[in-house]
Protein backbone atom coordinates (compact mmCIF):
# COMPACT_ATOMS: atom_id res chain seq x y z
CA UNK A 1 0.00 0.00 0.00
CA UNK A 2 1.95 3.18 -1.41
CA UNK A 3 -1.16 5.68 -0.70
CA UNK A 4 -4.86 5.25 1.08
CA UNK A 5 -7.18 5.68 3.21
CA UNK A 6 -8.30 3.52 6.40
CA UNK A 7 -11.66 2.96 8.09
CA UNK A 8 -13.79 0.55 9.68
CA UNK A 9 -16.25 0.54 6.63
CA UNK A 10 -15.64 2.14 3.30
CA UNK A 11 -18.12 0.84 0.91
CA UNK A 12 -19.64 4.48 0.74
CA UNK A 13 -15.92 6.30 0.23
CA UNK A 14 -15.45 7.99 -2.33
CA UNK A 15 -11.97 9.20 -2.10
CA UNK A 16 -10.07 6.94 -4.48
CA UNK A 17 -12.11 8.72 -6.82
CA UNK A 18 -11.37 12.30 -5.98
CA UNK A 19 -7.67 11.15 -5.29
CA UNK A 20 -7.15 10.17 -8.93
CA UNK A 21 -7.90 12.88 -10.44
CA UNK A 22 -5.58 14.81 -8.65
CA UNK A 23 -2.19 12.67 -9.28
CA UNK A 24 -1.27 9.73 -10.62
CA UNK A 25 -0.52 7.84 -7.60
CA UNK A 26 -2.10 4.15 -6.42
CA UNK A 27 -4.45 4.97 -3.67
CA UNK A 28 -6.16 2.32 -2.37
CA UNK A 29 -8.95 1.98 0.85
CA UNK A 30 -8.25 -0.40 3.42
CA UNK A 31 -10.54 -1.15 6.03
CA UNK A 32 -9.43 -2.40 9.22
CA UNK A 33 -11.04 -3.50 12.10
CA UNK A 34 -10.29 -1.70 15.62
CA UNK A 35 -7.65 -4.80 16.75
CA UNK A 36 -6.30 -4.69 13.54
CA UNK A 37 -4.73 -1.35 13.92
CA UNK A 38 -1.97 -1.84 15.86
CA UNK A 39 -0.04 -4.40 13.55
CA UNK A 40 -0.79 -1.85 10.57
CA UNK A 41 1.20 0.83 12.57
CA UNK A 42 3.85 -1.37 13.64
CA UNK A 43 4.38 -2.64 10.30
CA UNK A 44 3.91 1.03 8.67
CA UNK A 45 4.05 -0.53 5.15
CA UNK A 46 2.61 2.72 3.35
CA UNK A 47 3.55 6.04 2.18
CA UNK A 48 0.98 8.53 3.21
CA UNK A 49 -2.93 7.70 4.24
CA UNK A 50 -5.85 9.33 5.04
CA UNK A 51 -7.78 8.36 8.37
CA UNK A 52 -11.91 8.56 8.70
CA UNK A 53 -14.54 7.23 11.17
CA UNK A 54 -13.78 5.68 13.15
CA UNK A 55 -10.12 6.35 13.64
CA UNK A 56 -9.28 10.11 13.73
CA UNK A 57 -8.53 10.00 17.70
CA UNK A 58 -6.96 6.20 17.88
CA UNK A 59 -4.31 6.62 15.68
CA UNK A 60 -2.93 9.58 17.45
CA UNK A 61 -1.15 6.89 19.66
CA UNK A 62 0.36 5.44 17.12
CA UNK A 63 2.34 8.76 15.37
CA UNK A 64 5.98 10.29 16.33
CA UNK A 65 4.75 13.66 15.45
CA UNK A 66 1.49 15.98 15.48
CA UNK A 67 0.96 18.99 13.97
CA UNK A 68 0.11 21.81 16.08
CA UNK A 69 -3.32 22.62 14.66
CA UNK A 70 -4.04 18.75 14.36
CA UNK A 71 -2.77 18.05 18.60
CA UNK A 72 -4.88 20.99 19.48
CA UNK A 73 -8.04 19.65 17.60
CA UNK A 74 -7.15 16.72 19.03
CA UNK A 75 -7.88 14.17 15.60
CA UNK A 76 -5.49 13.67 13.10
CA UNK A 77 -6.66 12.36 9.21
CA UNK A 78 -3.13 12.69 7.55
CA UNK A 79 -0.31 10.35 8.29
CA UNK A 80 3.07 10.91 6.21
CA UNK A 81 5.59 8.22 6.59
CA UNK A 82 8.43 9.69 6.06
CA UNK A 83 11.23 6.74 6.40
CA UNK A 84 9.57 5.04 9.17
CA UNK A 85 8.46 8.16 11.39
CA UNK A 86 4.96 8.84 11.00
CA UNK A 87 3.72 12.40 11.07
CA UNK A 88 -0.26 13.49 11.63
CA UNK A 89 -1.89 16.10 10.57
CA UNK A 90 -5.83 17.12 10.04
CA UNK A 91 -6.82 18.60 6.53
CA UNK A 92 -10.76 18.11 7.27
CA UNK A 93 -9.85 21.89 8.98
CA UNK A 94 -8.90 23.01 5.79
CA UNK A 95 -12.06 21.62 4.31
CA UNK A 96 -14.82 22.26 6.69
CA UNK A 97 -13.43 25.90 6.56
CA UNK A 98 -14.06 26.18 2.97
CA UNK A 99 -16.61 24.92 2.79
CA UNK A 100 -18.74 27.03 5.31
CA UNK A 101 -17.31 29.88 3.71
CA UNK A 102 -18.24 28.41 0.21
CA UNK A 103 -22.13 28.64 1.51
CA UNK A 104 -21.88 31.72 2.61
CA UNK A 105 -22.41 31.18 5.97
CA UNK A 106 -21.28 33.52 9.25
CA UNK A 107 -20.67 32.02 12.71
CA UNK A 108 -19.49 35.21 13.90
CA UNK A 109 -21.32 35.75 17.59
CA UNK A 110 -23.81 32.52 16.43
CA UNK A 111 -24.53 29.50 18.86
CA UNK A 112 -23.23 26.29 16.75
CA UNK A 113 -24.47 23.06 17.65
CA UNK A 114 -22.20 20.39 16.80
CA UNK A 115 -23.43 17.22 16.18
CA UNK A 116 -21.10 14.29 17.13
CA UNK A 117 -18.11 13.26 19.02
CA UNK A 118 -15.47 11.77 17.22
CA UNK A 119 -12.78 12.95 15.45
CA UNK A 120 -14.78 15.18 13.04
CA UNK A 121 -16.65 16.77 15.72
CA UNK A 122 -12.97 17.90 17.45
CA UNK A 123 -12.70 19.29 13.92
CA UNK A 124 -15.96 21.17 14.12
CA UNK A 125 -15.86 22.81 17.24
CA UNK A 126 -12.66 24.17 15.96
CA UNK A 127 -13.33 25.48 12.93
CA UNK A 128 -16.49 26.77 14.87
CA UNK A 129 -14.17 28.72 17.69
CA UNK A 130 -11.74 30.46 14.50
CA UNK A 131 -14.65 31.39 12.90
CA UNK A 132 -16.31 33.52 16.20
CA UNK A 133 -18.83 31.46 17.15
CA UNK A 134 -20.00 32.62 20.41
CA UNK A 135 -21.15 29.25 22.10
CA UNK A 136 -20.44 25.40 20.51
CA UNK A 137 -21.94 22.94 22.01
CA UNK A 138 -21.65 19.21 21.16
CA UNK A 139 -24.83 17.49 21.33
CA UNK A 140 -24.65 13.15 21.71
CA UNK A 141 -27.01 10.21 22.56
CA UNK A 142 -25.44 10.48 26.29
CA UNK A 143 -25.25 13.47 28.31
CA UNK A 144 -21.75 14.18 29.47
CA UNK A 145 -20.07 16.48 31.38
CA UNK A 146 -18.63 18.19 28.05
CA UNK A 147 -22.09 17.67 25.93
CA UNK A 148 -25.90 18.00 26.14
CA UNK A 149 -27.87 15.48 24.84
CA UNK A 150 -30.88 15.84 21.78
CA UNK A 151 -33.35 16.49 24.08
CA UNK A 152 -32.00 19.40 25.96
CA UNK A 153 -30.62 20.57 22.07
CA UNK A 154 -34.24 20.48 20.96
CA UNK A 155 -35.95 22.29 24.11
CA UNK A 156 -33.16 24.22 25.53
CA UNK A 157 -31.19 25.22 22.43
CA UNK A 158 -33.97 25.78 19.63
CA UNK A 159 -32.69 29.01 18.98
CA UNK A 160 -29.16 27.29 17.79
CA UNK A 161 -28.38 29.56 14.71
CA UNK A 162 -25.75 26.59 13.36
CA UNK A 163 -25.94 22.93 13.23
CA UNK A 164 -23.45 20.69 12.20
CA UNK A 165 -23.43 17.28 11.75
CA UNK A 166 -20.68 15.15 12.36
CA UNK A 167 -21.96 11.85 12.91
CA UNK A 168 -22.60 8.96 10.36
CA UNK A 169 -26.85 9.14 10.43
CA UNK A 170 -27.91 9.72 7.17
CA UNK A 171 -25.04 7.89 5.47
CA UNK A 172 -24.73 5.14 2.76
CA UNK A 173 -26.31 2.60 3.10
CA UNK A 174 -28.75 3.61 5.97
CA UNK A 175 -29.66 7.12 4.01
CA UNK A 176 -33.04 7.85 5.02
CA UNK A 177 -31.61 8.57 8.44
CA UNK A 178 -32.01 12.43 9.24
CA UNK A 179 -29.83 13.15 12.93
CA UNK A 180 -32.46 15.86 14.48
CA UNK A 181 -35.16 17.94 13.51
CA UNK A 182 -34.81 20.93 12.28
CA UNK A 183 -38.00 22.13 12.17
CA UNK A 184 -37.70 22.33 15.79
CA UNK A 185 -35.08 25.47 15.37
CA UNK A 186 -36.80 29.03 14.93
CA UNK A 187 -33.58 30.75 14.42
CA UNK A 188 -31.66 28.44 12.22
CA UNK A 189 -29.32 29.81 9.37
CA UNK A 190 -27.10 27.45 8.11
CA UNK A 191 -26.74 23.37 8.28
CA UNK A 192 -23.27 21.66 7.54
CA UNK A 193 -23.67 18.09 7.05
CA UNK A 194 -20.58 16.26 7.08
CA UNK A 195 -22.42 13.19 5.20
CA UNK A 196 -21.20 12.82 1.58
CA UNK A 197 -22.55 9.87 0.44
CA UNK A 198 -25.85 10.36 -0.46
CA UNK A 199 -24.99 13.66 -2.25
CA UNK A 200 -27.62 15.24 -0.16
CA UNK A 201 -28.85 14.13 2.85
CA UNK A 202 -31.97 13.91 4.80
CA UNK A 203 -30.64 16.46 6.93
CA UNK A 204 -29.99 19.08 3.59
CA UNK A 205 -32.73 18.51 2.07
CA UNK A 206 -35.35 18.95 5.04
CA UNK A 207 -33.26 22.11 5.77
CA UNK A 208 -33.51 23.56 1.86
CA UNK A 209 -36.60 22.62 1.91
CA UNK A 210 -37.35 25.38 4.60
CA UNK A 211 -35.26 27.93 2.86
CA UNK A 212 -32.15 27.13 5.12
CA UNK A 213 -28.71 27.31 3.60
CA UNK A 214 -27.20 23.74 4.01
CA UNK A 215 -24.65 21.93 2.50
CA UNK A 216 -23.37 18.15 2.73
CA UNK A 217 -20.23 16.73 2.96
CA UNK A 218 -18.73 16.74 -0.43
CA UNK A 219 -16.98 19.86 -1.21
CA UNK A 220 -15.09 19.17 2.41
CA UNK A 221 -13.97 15.74 1.64
CA UNK A 222 -12.43 17.56 -1.79
CA UNK A 223 -10.76 20.06 0.05
CA UNK A 224 -9.32 18.18 2.42
CA UNK A 225 -8.13 15.33 0.06
CA UNK A 226 -5.79 18.07 -1.51
CA UNK A 227 -4.80 19.40 1.14
CA UNK A 228 -3.81 16.32 2.18
CA UNK A 229 -1.93 15.46 -1.42
CA UNK A 230 0.17 18.74 -0.47
CA UNK A 231 1.30 16.43 2.62
CA UNK A 232 1.65 13.64 0.38
CA UNK A 233 3.67 14.62 -3.02
CA UNK A 234 4.04 18.50 -2.40
CA UNK A 235 0.94 19.33 -4.27
CA UNK A 236 -0.02 22.73 -3.50
CA UNK A 237 -3.93 23.48 -2.85
CA UNK A 238 -5.64 25.11 -5.17
CA UNK A 239 -9.43 26.26 -5.15
CA UNK A 240 -9.89 26.14 -9.56
CA UNK A 241 -8.95 22.33 -8.70
CA UNK A 242 -11.51 21.74 -6.08
CA UNK A 243 -14.71 23.64 -7.72
CA UNK A 244 -13.79 21.29 -10.84
CA UNK A 245 -13.27 17.86 -9.14
CA UNK A 246 -16.64 18.65 -7.03
CA UNK A 247 -18.08 19.91 -10.61
CA UNK A 248 -16.84 16.42 -12.13
CA UNK A 249 -17.90 14.11 -9.05
CA UNK A 250 -21.81 15.67 -9.14
CA UNK A 251 -21.97 14.84 -12.67
CA UNK A 252 -20.42 11.67 -12.49
CA UNK A 253 -22.49 10.88 -9.48
CA UNK A 254 -26.06 12.16 -9.71
CA UNK A 255 -28.63 10.76 -10.69
CA UNK A 256 -31.32 12.01 -13.42
CA UNK A 257 -34.99 11.02 -12.51
CA UNK A 258 -37.83 11.72 -14.87
CA UNK A 259 -41.29 11.79 -13.55
CA UNK A 260 -44.36 12.59 -15.79
CA UNK A 261 -47.19 11.14 -17.30
CA UNK A 262 -47.64 7.51 -18.59
CA UNK A 263 -46.53 7.65 -22.67
CA UNK A 264 -44.88 11.00 -21.62
CA UNK A 265 -41.67 9.24 -23.08
CA UNK A 266 -39.61 8.62 -20.50
CA UNK A 267 -38.34 5.26 -20.45
CA UNK A 268 -37.65 6.18 -23.99
CA UNK A 269 -35.96 9.55 -23.45
CA UNK A 270 -34.43 8.17 -20.67
CA UNK A 271 -32.23 5.35 -22.43
CA UNK A 272 -31.36 7.97 -24.78
CA UNK A 273 -29.86 10.13 -21.88
CA UNK A 274 -27.93 6.94 -20.19
CA UNK A 275 -26.31 6.45 -23.42
CA UNK A 276 -25.72 9.98 -24.20
CA UNK A 277 -24.00 10.62 -19.99
CA UNK A 278 -22.78 6.98 -20.03
CA UNK A 279 -24.70 6.39 -16.94
CA UNK A 280 -27.28 3.01 -16.25
CA UNK A 281 -30.96 3.40 -16.89
CA UNK A 282 -33.13 1.85 -14.59
CA UNK A 283 -37.43 1.84 -14.65
CA UNK A 284 -39.15 1.59 -11.76
CA UNK A 285 -41.90 -0.40 -13.24
CA UNK A 286 -39.56 -2.55 -14.51
CA UNK A 287 -38.38 -3.10 -11.04
CA UNK A 288 -41.26 -3.98 -9.63
CA UNK A 289 -42.21 -6.37 -12.39
CA UNK A 290 -39.16 -8.35 -11.39
CA UNK A 291 -40.07 -8.41 -8.00
CA UNK A 292 -43.81 -9.55 -7.99
CA UNK A 293 -43.29 -11.58 -11.37
CA UNK A 294 -46.21 -10.15 -12.95
CA UNK A 295 -47.37 -7.63 -15.26
CA UNK A 296 -48.35 -4.39 -13.45
CA UNK A 297 -51.95 -4.69 -14.80
CA UNK A 298 -51.82 -7.85 -13.51
CA UNK A 299 -50.98 -7.55 -9.93
CA UNK A 300 -53.74 -4.37 -9.79
CA UNK A 301 -56.37 -6.99 -10.42
CA UNK A 302 -54.84 -9.38 -7.47
CA UNK A 303 -53.89 -6.64 -5.12
CA UNK A 304 -54.80 -3.41 -5.67
CA UNK A 305 -53.67 0.41 -6.30
CA UNK A 306 -52.83 0.47 -2.63
CA UNK A 307 -50.31 -2.60 -2.36
CA UNK A 308 -48.62 -1.36 -5.62
CA UNK A 309 -48.05 1.50 -3.97
CA UNK A 310 -46.13 0.29 -1.37
CA UNK A 311 -43.76 -1.82 -3.35
CA UNK A 312 -43.59 1.18 -5.77
CA UNK A 313 -42.09 3.39 -2.53
CA UNK A 314 -40.17 0.28 -1.04
CA UNK A 315 -38.58 0.28 -5.24
CA UNK A 316 -37.80 4.53 -4.80
CA UNK A 317 -36.19 3.58 -1.54
CA UNK A 318 -34.06 1.35 -2.82
CA UNK A 319 -32.87 2.90 -6.43
CA UNK A 320 -32.70 6.17 -4.02
CA UNK A 321 -29.58 4.69 -3.04
CA UNK A 322 -27.86 4.09 -6.18
CA UNK A 323 -25.61 6.88 -8.17
CA UNK A 324 -24.97 7.54 -11.86
CA UNK A 325 -28.23 6.59 -13.68
CA UNK A 326 -31.18 7.52 -15.56
CA UNK A 327 -33.90 6.36 -13.64
CA UNK A 328 -37.42 6.53 -15.60
CA UNK A 329 -40.42 6.56 -12.96
CA UNK A 330 -43.74 5.91 -12.80
CA UNK A 331 -46.84 7.85 -13.55
CA UNK A 332 -47.95 7.85 -9.91
CA UNK A 333 -44.67 7.64 -8.40
CA UNK A 334 -45.14 11.76 -7.25
CA UNK A 335 -47.98 10.33 -5.50
CA UNK A 336 -46.24 9.69 -2.58
CA UNK A 337 -43.76 13.05 -1.64
CA UNK A 338 -41.44 10.45 0.37
CA UNK A 339 -40.80 8.69 -3.21
CA UNK A 340 -40.23 12.23 -4.42
CA UNK A 341 -37.51 13.35 -0.94
CA UNK A 342 -36.06 9.95 -1.46
CA UNK A 343 -35.23 9.80 -5.44
CA UNK A 344 -33.90 13.63 -4.58
CA UNK A 345 -30.73 12.02 -2.51
CA UNK A 346 -28.71 11.65 -5.30
CA UNK A 347 -30.91 12.92 -8.05
CA UNK A 348 -32.41 15.84 -9.85
CA UNK A 349 -35.73 15.64 -10.62
CA UNK A 350 -37.30 15.95 -14.49
CA UNK A 351 -40.29 16.83 -15.28
CA UNK A 352 -41.18 15.49 -19.21
CA UNK A 353 -44.13 17.70 -19.64
CA UNK A 354 -45.90 16.44 -22.37
CA UNK A 355 -49.46 17.75 -23.59
CA UNK A 356 -52.53 15.92 -22.74
CA UNK A 357 -53.35 15.79 -26.71
CA UNK A 358 -49.71 14.40 -27.14
CA UNK A 359 -50.35 11.18 -24.47
CA UNK A 360 -52.14 8.07 -25.35
CA UNK A 361 -53.69 5.39 -22.98
CA UNK A 362 -52.68 2.39 -23.49
CA UNK A 363 -54.49 -1.18 -21.80
CA UNK A 364 -51.12 -2.05 -19.73
CA UNK A 365 -52.13 0.94 -17.76
CA UNK A 366 -54.84 0.55 -15.20
CA UNK A 367 -54.85 3.54 -13.99
CA UNK A 368 -54.69 5.01 -17.72
CA UNK A 369 -56.35 2.13 -19.81
CA UNK A 370 -58.70 4.99 -21.88
CA UNK A 371 -58.36 8.53 -22.91
CA UNK A 372 -61.09 9.76 -20.28
CA UNK A 373 -59.09 7.79 -17.85
CA UNK A 374 -55.70 9.55 -18.83
CA UNK A 375 -57.30 13.11 -18.83
CA UNK A 376 -58.36 12.71 -15.29
CA UNK A 377 -54.97 11.39 -14.54
CA UNK A 378 -53.68 14.28 -16.02
CA UNK A 379 -55.46 17.03 -14.10
CA UNK A 380 -55.06 14.92 -10.32
CA UNK A 381 -51.32 14.83 -10.92
CA UNK A 382 -49.95 17.74 -13.28
CA UNK A 383 -49.26 20.25 -10.00
CA UNK A 384 -47.81 17.40 -8.54
CA UNK A 385 -45.18 16.45 -11.23
CA UNK A 386 -44.54 20.59 -11.15
CA UNK A 387 -44.17 20.71 -7.39
CA UNK A 388 -41.70 17.77 -7.19
CA UNK A 389 -39.56 18.95 -10.24
CA UNK A 390 -36.37 20.49 -10.17
CA UNK A 391 -36.48 21.56 -14.00
CA UNK A 392 -39.29 21.32 -16.23
CA UNK A 393 -39.17 19.94 -19.68
CA UNK A 394 -41.41 21.13 -22.58
CA UNK A 395 -41.38 17.16 -23.89
CA UNK A 396 -43.58 18.05 -27.29
CA UNK A 397 -40.76 17.53 -28.98
CA UNK A 398 -38.55 14.14 -30.35
CA UNK A 399 -36.69 12.11 -28.14
CA UNK A 400 -33.81 13.36 -29.56
CA UNK A 401 -34.54 17.12 -28.84
CA UNK A 402 -35.82 16.36 -25.69
CA UNK A 403 -32.99 13.97 -24.63
CA UNK A 404 -30.68 16.61 -25.40
CA UNK A 405 -32.57 19.39 -23.34
CA UNK A 406 -31.93 17.50 -20.49
CA UNK A 407 -28.47 16.58 -21.25
CA UNK A 408 -27.53 20.46 -21.35
CA UNK A 409 -29.50 21.24 -18.35
CA UNK A 410 -28.15 18.79 -16.35
CA UNK A 411 -24.25 19.33 -17.63
CA UNK A 412 -24.54 23.12 -16.80
CA UNK A 413 -26.24 22.53 -13.47
CA UNK A 414 -22.92 21.76 -11.42
CA UNK A 415 -23.65 22.97 -7.87
CA UNK A 416 -27.01 21.37 -7.25
CA UNK A 417 -26.95 20.93 -3.32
Amino acid sequence: MEYGCIAQRLEHSFSAIIHSKLAEYNYELKELQPEQLKLFFKKREFKAINVTIPYKKAVMQYLDYIDPIAKKIGAVNTIVNNSGHLSGYNTDFYGMTLLINRLGLSLDGKKVLVLGTGGTCATAEAVAESMGAALILKVSRTKKNDTIDYSEALSLHNDAQIIINTTPCGMYPQIEGCPIDVDAFTDLEGVIDAVYNPLCSRLVEKSLQKGIKAEGGLYMLIAQAVKAAEYFIGLQPDIKSIDKIYADIIKEKTNIVLIGMPSSGKTTVGKALAKKLNKDFIDTDEEIKKNIGMEISDFFKLKGEKEFRKLESEVARQISKLQNCVISTGGGMVLNQENIDFLKLNGRVYFLDRPLNRLIATTDRPLSATASDLEKRYKERYKLYLAAAEKSIDASGSIKENAYKIKEDFLNENTYY
